[in-house]
């Protein structure tokens, strides 16, 4: 019998799973966009299940609410909403599932070879000072350079996808 915690990961870890294949195999690019944001509010709610409030809020906040909405912005400002992908060649396909098989193999052998322990941590109390701390520390146990990584990144993709869209307007207007 299943409980109530293991049927809300069932239904989350599925959820997820098939709305990400659907981001990667969807040939309409706003739905891909949509499609994303569902498999990031089901990740967010796997954060709630496993008690970690703050990253689930940044999860839903910053991912869910501003990234996803930044990409859909994207994509009406660049007037392409109704933009439908070529169909993939089948060496595309061939090579995508050999990589999902060798990935998903590495996967499944480290997780069977890692042995897992019961650990007897007692659970950190939730102190602002130290969660603002963390944000601005570059240390151990410091987010700001992952916010900093992610954010140089997701600059570079905005700026790509923009000459990108630019060049295909230009060439169509020929």
């Amino acid at each position: 019998m299943m409980t109530s915690n293991q049927l809300m990961f069932v239904i989350l870890s599925v959820v997820i799973v098939i709305f990400s294949i659907l981001t990667v195999t969807s040939r309409r690019i706003l739905r891909a966009a949509v499609y994303l944001l569902f498999v990031l509010i089901s990740t967010c709610g796997l954060y709630f299940m496993l008690n970690y409030q703050f990253l689930a809020a940044v999860q839903l906040a910053l991912y869910a609410g501003g990234i996803v909405v930044l990409i859909i912005f994207s994509i009406l400002l660049t007037s392409h909403i109704n933009q439908k992908f070529e169909p993939i060649s089948w060496k595309k396909t061939f090579f995508s599932i050999i990589a999902v098989i060798a990935g998903a193999i590495l996967c499944i052998t480290t997780i069977l070879n890692y042995e897992f322990s019961a650990n007897e941590v007692v659970a950190k109390s939730v102190d602002m000072k130290v969660i603002g701390n963390s944000l601005l520390s570059y240390g151990n146990d410091g987010y700001a350079l992952p916010f900093e990584l992610i954010s140089i990144l997701l600059l570079a993709a905005m700026i790509a996808s923009i000459v990108i869209a630019k060049k295909s307007m230009k060439i169509e207007k020929k």
